[in-house]
């Protein structure tokens, strides 16, 4: 499997000019910091996805703030209905609640499960056929929680993006679609604000989702914790170094 180093540099990198992208959760978080990078890669258009588009502030022309419930499967269809002309989809959205897996009540999990499982899942479903007509991307954020027993029915939410973005490439790839995971810990955002450790900056977090984007990767591993994580996955939980 390919993954991404932000240093390396690759000699057949495409482009992200004249692409036109469509970035859930648009509003907030590492969300709103795709909107002026994609600007500056010269994208031809960026559909803003939010519950409440009027929470995209952004005056520029090519951004185009669109209403959409990820949890709704009938929201999905609608918005590509609409954006008949998208080549990448970020699936950025996503909630934390971090509830016990053994908790009886499992509204919690289910609502992680709809927005970080099923919502991209279904704009995928909904998009697939149009972004592999233009041979684009669909980006699915997960988490290096994906890979470690310690973000309780978060970290449940996130190993099935994982499980579901390597099917997905697999269904895919044939029909030239690249799709792209992208592994992380704490990233500088509201929803990180209830830990004080470090964090990465959200920014270079999207910087380098682009970057991946544009050199056709598998995998981007955002900071030097999760690349440790992921390179001992071959080791049983116990024997694994996380320091």
């Amino acid at each position: 499997m390919t993954t991404h180093d932000p240093d390396d540099q690759e000699n057949d990198m495409t482009s992200l000019q004249n692409q036109t992208v469509l970035v859930t959760g648009a509003n907030r978080g590492m969300g709103r910091h795709y909107i002026p990078q994609l600007l500056d890669r010269g994208v031809a258009k960026v559909y803003a996805a939010a519950r409440d588009p009027r929470l995209i502030t952004v005056t520029d022309p090519r951004v185009v703030p669109m209403e959409l419930d990820v949890t709704d499967e009938n929201s999905a269809s609608a918005a590509a209905s609409v954006a008949t002309d998208v080549s990448v989809l970020i699936n950025n959205a996503g909630i934390i609640r971090g509830a016990s897996v053994l908790d009886r009540d499992s509204t919690k999990l289910r609502e992680e499960l709809d927005t970080n499982l099923f919502g991209p899942l279904a704009l995928a479903s909904a998009f697939a056929e149009q972004i592999a007509r233009k041979g684009g991307a669909i980006v699915n954020v997960a988490s290096v929680l994906s890979w470690l027993p310690v973000g309780a029915s978060y970290g449940v939410s996130k190993a099935a993006v994982w499980s579901a973005t390597d099917s997905m490439r697999l269904e895919l790839a044939p029909r030239g679609v690249q799709v792209l995971g992208v592994y992380v810990g704490l990233v500088d955002t509201d929803m990180a604000s209830f830990s004080d450790s470090p964090k990465s900056d959200p920014a270079d977090v999207v910087r380098q989702v682009l970057d991946g984007i544009e050199a056709g990767a598998d995998e981007v591993l955002a900071d030097e914790f999760t690349r440790s994580v992921r390179a001992q996955l071959n080791l049983p939980v116990g024997q694994r170094r996380l320091g």
